[in-house]
């Protein structure tokens, strides 16, 4: 059984009583603030001053800007219920808050300060959660939950490659790729222990009949798949034989997402959307696949793990994790069900965009407004419930 985390007399703001309230409000609002801003950037019509070319700024923010926040929202309020200690709070939460502001303005105006200084300030931000994380872990006595150190490192370790890629040699590629890989292999194990686990509580109370499988060697063999194929298109993507690895991969997920009884959860929306989100994982892994094999634009592929995979999934564990964790019923309102249609509506657009370039300067538009609506909508759509106190029970 789970420790229970213990909570400090707080008498501070709500937002920084709990590290998922601020990283998650912040989080979203750049998310959708920043593709806003890249929009024009693509077309020539806004010049940041920063020293990324405008397609490595875009890429850059979203996988090592927006969604270490994420991360780091979720960590924060994980790791109390993991360890029973008291959950980061006040001054030291907001000094975390602050230092991935830094990195996010480090990274903007590089152009003036420098590569070599926004990287510093940009990693400072990743260092300092995986030491906060290992503080807790550790005297907490949690070692098993050590490992997601060892995320952070992979993280920051693609945070590096990217900097020095886009900066030296004028674009990021394995930085890109790296990243990529190892956010997917993150929502792959972590979709795993979720998806099921909230998907059976739900049909065993609700609609009894078909649970979801349990954990067993497919998943084992599946996830090895995945691995090896993230592995090979990180160092050789256009070889026919990775190609190969990553539709078998592909396969693999979309069979084990069908072991899961997800078309039995349509009545609960905040269930039924983490299917969604996951299926996603294995259309990117074909179409990168086709991708390899020179049959479609590597686009497609990759906008189905980062707009879909990602960006469903983190604003599907967001408006979840935000109710239950500020003592709020488990129910996707009207207003957050379109923000769900809104975002999947967003990454099937740019995925069509990369597969149908004549009709990729309106699907590009389209894919934009509605991530940017879906992300800025779910800030507004729960503001409350980030300022607020935990609604007493």
């Amino acid at each position: 059984m789970a420790p229970i985390p213990r909570l400090r007399d707080y008498e501070g703001p709500a937002l920084l009583s709990y590290g998922f309230r601020p990283f998650f409000l912040f989080g979203s609002l750049y998310a959708g603030l920043a593709i806003l801003a890249w929009l024009p950037m693509f077309h020539g019509e806004l010049e940041l001053a920063t020293a990324f070319a405008p397609r490595d700024w875009h890429i850059h923010e979203m996988l090592y800007g927006y969604l270490p926040a994420v991360i780091t929202g979720f960590l924060l309020t994980a790791v109390p219920n993991w360890t029973g200690r008291m959950p980061l709070q006040g001054v030291p939460l907001l000094v975390l808050v602050l230092a991935w502001v830094a990195g996010r303005m480090a990274v903007t105006t590089s152009a003036w300060i420098g590569w070599q200084s926004a990287a510093l300030v940009d990693n400072a931000f990743l260092l300092l959660v995986a030491a906060a994380m290992a503080r807790e872990i550790v005297r907490g006595r949690n070692w098993r939950n050590l490992k997601v150190l060892i995320a952070l490192g992979v993280l920051t370790i693609g945070n590096i490659v990217f900097h020095i890629e886009a900066n030296v040699l004028g674009a990021a590629d394995y930085g890109i790729r790296f990243g990529i890989a190892a956010t997917m292999m993150l929502i792959m194990l972590i979709g795993g222990r979720i998806i099921p686990s909230f998907t059976r509580n739900w049909l065993a109370r609700e609609n009894p009949g078909r649970l979801p499988a349990s954990f067993g060697r497919f998943d084992v063999v599946s996830m090895a798949a995945a691995g090896c194929a993230l592995l090979a298109w990180v160092a050789v993507p256009d070889l026919p034989v990775t190609g190969a690895a990553l539709i078998i991969a592909g396969l693999l997920q979309a069979m084990r997402l069908g072991r899961w009884a997800g078309e039995r959860t349509w009545r609960d929306r905040l269930v039924l959307i983490l299917h969604v989100a996951y299926g996603f994982v294995p259309l990117g892994f074909v179409l990168s696949g086709l991708a390899s094999l020179g049959l479609i634009s590597s686009g497609a592929g990759i906008h189905a793990w980062t707009g879909g995979a990602m960006g469903v999934t983190t604003l599907a564990v967001m408006s979840r994790a935000s109710l239950g964790h500020t003592g709020r019923a488990l129910v996707a309102t009207a207003p957050v069900q379109l923000l769900y249609g809104l975002i999947v509506a967003a990454a099937l657009a740019r995925i069509c965009a990369a597969i149908h370039p004549a009709w990729s300067s309106m699907l590009l538009h389209v894919a934009g407004a509605a991530w940017a609506a879906a992300f800025v909508g779910f800030a507004l759509a729960y503001w409350n419930v980030f300022t607020r106190p935990r609604v007493k029970s």
